[in-house]
C-alpha cells in the first residue's frame, strides 16, 4: 500500500470535516493530473485554471455525498472536473449542427507508432488546436471512451453531430500531426550512418 491510498481516505474524512488543511492537501494531492485533463479539454490556460478551481468547489460541496464503499475518490473527483470542464467548454463551443451524416470513418487516423515516438506535449498542443466543439467531442469519445449517445447527452447535441465533430477532429489531427509525424519517420543520424 503506498502513501497516496493511505492518505486518501484520511483526507477525504477532513474534507468531510470542513478542514481546510484536508481541502487543500487533497487539491494539491490531485492538482496537477486535474489541470492536465481541463488542459485537454479547455482552449485557453485561463479557462483550464477556472475549470480546476470550479471544479473542487464541487467536490467540496458534495464530498458529503461520497461513499467511499461506492467508488473511487480519484474517480469522483475526475467525474466532476470532466463534467466542469463540459459545461464550461459547452459555453465556448459553436457546434455545428448535422442531422446526419455519411461515410464517417471510424478506423484508426494515426499509425499507433507514430503516436509512441510523439510527446504528449505534441498530442495536448494539437489536440488543444481544434475547434473548442471539435476538442470535447474528440476528447469524450476517443480519451474518456464516451459513446456518441453519452456524448450527445452530455453535450445536448444530437448523435450525428457528435460523429462529424469526431470526424472532424481526425481530418484535422492528421493535417496538424503531419509536420510532426515527418520528424518523427525521419532517420537519425545514427541510423543513416548504420544503414
Amino acid at each position: 500500500m503506498n502513501i497516496f491510498t493511505k492518505q486518501l481516505p484520511r483526507l477525504m474524512k477532513g474534507c468531510k470535516a470542513n478542514k481546510r488543511s484536508a481541502q487543500e492537501a487533497l487539491y494539491k494531492l490531485f492538482y496537477t493530473d486535474m489541470l492536465r485533463l481541463c488542459y485537454r479539454y479547455l482552449k485557453s490556460d485561463e479557462l483550464a485554471q477556472e475549470a480546476l478551481n470550479s471544479g473542487f468547489l464541487k467536490v467540496f460541496q458534495n464530498i458529503n455525498d461520497f461513499d467511499e464503499r461506492k467508488g473511487d475518490p480519484g474517480a469522483w473527483i475526475r467525474t466532476i472536473i470532466v463534467r466542469t470542464c463540459i459545461d464550461l467548454g459547452r459555453k465556448e463551443a459553436r457546434f455545428i449542427e448535422v442531422e446526419s451524416i455519411e461515410d464517417v470513418s471510424e478506423e484508426a487516423f494515426i499509425a499507433p507508432s507514430v503516436l509512441e515516438k510523439l510527446y504528449v506535449e505534441d498530442l495536448l498542443r494539437v489536440i488543444r488546436a481544434l475547434p473548442a466543439a471539435t476538442q470535447i467531442v474528440f476528447n469524450l469519445y476517443v480519451i474518456e471512451g464516451y459513446s456518441h449517445h453519452e456524448i450527445s447527452e452530455h453535450l445536448h447535441i444530437s448523435e450525428s453531430t457528435s460523429r462529424w465533430h469526431l470526424s472532424e477532429a481526425k481530418k484535422q489531427l492528421r493535417v496538424l500531426l503531419e509536420p510532426i509525424m515527418s520528424e518523427v519517420n525521419q532517420p537519425t543520424e545514427k541510423q543513416n550512418k548504420a544503414t
